[in-house]
C-alpha cells in the first residue's frame, strides 16, 4: 500500500478536527479554510519523463522485473519531495516542478549497483527512497540533470538472525511494522518506534540516524547498527565485522546519517532484545517546564533510566497534544506541564525500575496521574502527523523543527527558538502557537521538538522561509545541533555547513568525489556541490 499522495499515510486513518479546535483556531490564531489544489492525483499536471532511449533501455536492462522502471505521472508524483507542510503545500497546490524522471526498483545489491553505474554513465542523478517520510528535503536533489527516484520497497527481507550474538541483518526496503512482526515471531525485538514508524523503513532509519520514541531505554538506531552493506557508483563497501573496533576511524559512522550522498544501504545488521514480557507507560505532571527537565535530567544521569521519557511544556500540555487522540477534548484549568514515563523490560526489572524512577519523580515535585494518560499516549503516538493534514484541510499552518543540546544549554536553546519563531511570524501577520516536548534524553543532554500553528498567510510556503531560518539562526546561536533526528537534506544544508565548518565540509565533498566522481547520489543533499 502506497502512503496519500498529498498527505500522510493511510487515508482511512484521517479524520477532521474536533469544532473545538476548529474554534480555538479561528479564535486564537485567525484561521481561516483556504481554497485548495488538485483533488485527485489525476489532476495533476506532470512533465513529460526525460530520459534519452538510450538510458531507458539501460535502467530496464539493469533491472529484472519487467515493471521495474515506472514513468507513469503517479508513481513519480509518489515520489516527488518527502513530507514536510511545504512539500505538501506545493503538492497540494499540484507544483511537481521538480518531479522525478523515472521511478526504478531493483530486487537486490547487485541491480542497485548496475542502476548507479547506468545513471553514471547517463548523466542522470540518484535519489534513494524507502518510505518517502523525509520533513527535510531529503528527496529534492539540487540539480539541473533529470534524475531517478531509487525505491528500495523490493529489499524487504530479514536476511538473518543470530540469536547467540542477539543480530539480525535486514534489508532496507522493511518498512517499520514489517521489521518488528517479522522480528517479534522469533521472540526479538529491535525497539526503534519514530513517529514515522509506520511508513518509514530500515534503510532510512540508518540513512537519517534516525532516533525512536523509546530511545531512552533501546537507544538511538545509530547506536543498534553493527555492520552495513553499502552500494557505491565506485563499487560495494562491507563495513563492521565485530561489535566495535580500533582498526582506524569507523566508517559505519561515515555512512550513518549520510542521507543517500554516499551510497545506498542495500543490507543493515542490528542489535536485536528479547521481545519484552511488559510495556507500561504513565503520565507525570509538573509545575512548570523547567521543574520537569530538571527530573529527566535526574533521571538520565542518576537513574533508574525509563524506556520512554518525554515531556511537554504548558502549551503542549495544554492543547493536548502530549496525548494525540486527546485532542479537542475538555481543557485542563490548571495543566502545568506532562511527562510520559514508560517502561519495558521483564515483569521484575520493570516493576524495580518502576518504583525507583517514582522515587525519583515525587522528590522532583512530580505528581503521579497513573496509566491513563501513559495509555493515551500509547495508542494515539503515530497520530501526529495525521493531525497536521486535518490543521492543513482547515486552513492553518502546521510544521515541526528539532534539535538538541547540552542539558547546561537546553534553557537558552528553548527560548531562543520559541521566540524566533513567535517573532518572525507575529511580524508576518501570523501570531503563531508555538509548543514543544523534550522527546529524546541523554546523561548529557536532551531534544527540543517544536510544533508550531499558525494562519497560513497568502502564500504559505514564503510564509514559513523567514520563520525557518530564524529558528535555524536561534538553534545555532544558542549552540544546538541543527537536527537531532530529523536529518540535513536541503532544509539544513546550510546550518550544518555552519554547524561543522568549511574544513569539514570539504572533507566529506573529498569523499563523496572518491565513492561518486561523477556526482549521481542525491546531489545538493547533505553535502552543498562543489
Amino acid at each position: 500500500m502506497d502512503m496519500l499522495w498529498s498527505g500522510w499515510g493511510d487515508p482511512a486513518k484521517a479524520a477532521p478536527l474536533p469544532d473545538a479546535v476548529t474554534g480555538l483556531l479561528r479564535d486564537l490564531l485567525g484561521v481561516t479554510p483556504r481554497e485548495s489544489g488538485p483533488a485527485t492525483l489525476d489532476a495533476v499536471e506532470t512533465p513529460a519523463a526525460a530520459l534519452t532511449e538510450e538510458a531507458r533501455t539501460a535502467l530496464r536492462t539493469a533491472v529484472a522485473a519487467p515493471d521495474g522502471l515506472r514513468e507513469d505521472a503517479e508513481s513519480r508524483i509518489r515520489h516527488t519531495r518527502g513530507k514536510s507542510t511545504p512539500d505538501l503545500l506545493r503538492i497540494r497546490a499540484g507544483e511537481v516542478d521538480d518531479i522525478p524522471a523515472a521511478v526504478v526498483l531493483p530486487a537486490g545489491h547487485d541491480e542497485v549497483l548496475a542502476v548507479l553505474r547506468v545513471c553514471a554513465e547517463h548523466g542522470l542523478a540518484a535519489v534513494p527512497f524507502g518510505g518517502g517520510t523525509s520533513v527535510v528535503g531529503g528527496l529534492a536533489p539540487t540539480t539541473k540533470r533529470p534524475f531517478v527516484a531509487l525505491d528500495l520497497r523490493r529489499l524487504d527481507r530479514l536476511v538473518s538472525v543470530d540469536e547467540v550474538s542477539r543480530t539480525a541483518t535486514l534489508q532496507p526496503g522493511l518498512r517499520g511494522p514489517q521489521c518488528e512482526a517479522l522480528l517479534n515471531a522469533r521472540g526479538w525485538t529491535l525497539g526503534h518506534f519514530p513517529q514515522s514508524f509506520e511508513w518509514a523503513t530500515v534503510g532510512g532509519f540508518a540513512a537519517a540516524r534516525s532516533s525512536g520514541q523509546a530511545s531512552a531505554g533501546y537507544g538511538r538506531f545509530d547506536e543498534m547498527v553493527l555492520a552495513l552493506t553499502v552500494a557505491t557508483p565506485e563499487g560495494t563497501l562491507e563495513l563492521g565485522r565485530a561489535p566495535r573496533s580500533a582498526a582506524g576511524p569507523d566508517l559505519r559512522q561515515l555512512i550513518l546519517g549520510s542521507e543517500g550522498a554516499l551510497g545506498v544501504i542495500t543490507a543493515v545488521t542490528v542489535r536485536v532484545r528479547p521481545l519484552p514480557e511488559k510495556r507500561i507507560y504513565e503520565g507525570w505532571r509538573f509545575a512548570s517546564f523547567e521543574a520537569g527537565t530538571a527530573a529527566l535530567r535526574r533521571l538520565s544521569q542518576d537513574g533508574p533510566k525509563p524506556t520512554v521519557l518525554r515531556l511537554s511544556d504548558e502549551s503542549e500540555t495544554f492543547v493536548g497534544l502530549a496525548q494525540p487522540d486527546a485532542i479537542g477534548g475538555e481543557l485542563p484549568q490548571n495543566p502545568g506541564c506532562m511527562a510520559i514515563v514508560g517502561f519495558e523490560g521483564t515483569e521484575a526489572d520493570t516493576s524495580a525500575r518502576r518504583a525507583a524512577a517514582r522515587e525519583v519523580l515525587l522528590a522532583c515535585d512530580g505528581e503521579y496521574l497513573g496509566e491513563e494518560p501513559g495509555d493515551k499516549w500509547e495508542h494515539g503516538r503515530y497520530n501526529a502527523p495525521y493531525l497536521r493534514d486535518a490543521l492543513l484541510d482547515a486552513g492553518a499552518f502546521a510544521e515541526t523543527l528539532e534539535t538538541a543540546a547540552f542539558w547546561s544549554a537546553i534553557p537558552g536553546l528553548y527560548t531562543a527558538v520559541r521566540d524566533a519563531l513567535t517573532g518572525t511570524l507575529t511580524d508576518a501577520g501570523t501570531p503563531p502557537l508555538v509548543m514543544c516536548h523534550i522527546s529524546h534524553t541523554y546523561e548529557n543532554g536532551a531534544s527540543l521538538y517544536f510544533t508550531v500553528v499558525s494562519a497560513q498567510g497568502e502564500d504559505p510556503v514564503a510564509h514559513w522561509a523567514p520563520a525557518k531560518r530564524a529558528a535555524n539562526d536561534a538553534i545555532l546561536a544558542a549552540g544546538g545541533t541543527i537536527s537531532h533526528h530529523h536529518g540535513v537534506g536541503t532544509d539544513h544544508r546550510d546550518g550544518y555547513v555552519q554547524e561543522i565548518g568549511p574544513l569539514g565540509i570539504r572533507m566529506l565533498q573529498a569523499v563523496k568525489a572518491e565513492v561518486d566522481p561523477s556526482g549521481v547520489l542525491s546531489p545538493g543533499i547533505l553535502v552543498p556541490v562543489r
